[in-house]
């Protein structure tokens, strides 16, 4: 039975060498930035799947001084009116098992009292399966930031009963 759970100190290797084996389609992340983000972060949570590490995500309230360019892009579109994922990983031996679903339904329980959820995807480099899961999950496009060499897709899933 998967769950998700608050990452702790023994964890910090696993995140940072799952981040680095993902790196093309994320923000690089050694330790020292994961201690960075997981002191403004709302959530940094470990994907346990029968006790094994099975990947994890991160995720911002408004208001934090997070400096990703993505996340300041919604804070000055919604100002404290969104959620952001900044991060989700699965672990390579966990994928194609509908456990990106149970995590997003977690975080997304969570971003539904803001109203909004905020995320990028990968357009340059792309990533076509997470472009089709977030479609399939009704995200739309917002925006786009970025240039030839690294292009993203601003992506929202709004609710109106928030």
């Amino acid at each position: 039975m998967p769950s998700l759970r608050p990452a702790t100190d023994a964890d910090v290797a696993a995140i940072v060498a799952l981040n680095e084996r993902n790196v093309v389609k994320l923000a690089p992340m050694d330790a020292a930035r994961l201690d960075e983000l997981r002191e403004l972060a709302d959530r940094v949570d470990v994907l346990d799947v029968d006790g094994a590490f099975g990947g994890f995500v991160i995720t911002f309230g408004p208001g934090t001084t997070y400096d990703s360019d993505n996340y300041r892009w919604f804070t000055d579109r919604h100002g404290d009116g969104f959620y952001y994922l900044d991060r989700i990983v699965l672990h390579e031996d966990f994928r194609r098992r509908g456990l990106g679903g149970f995590v997003y339904d977690g975080v997304e329980a969570i971003a539904r009292k803001h109203g909004r959820m905020a995320l990028e995807v990968n357009l340059v480099p792309r990533n076509d399966a997470s472009l089709a899961f977030h479609r399939a999950r009704g995200y739309v496009e917002v925006g786009r930031l970025g240039d030839e060499d690294h292009l993203v897709s601003l992506l929202e899933k709004t609710w109106d009963d928030a």
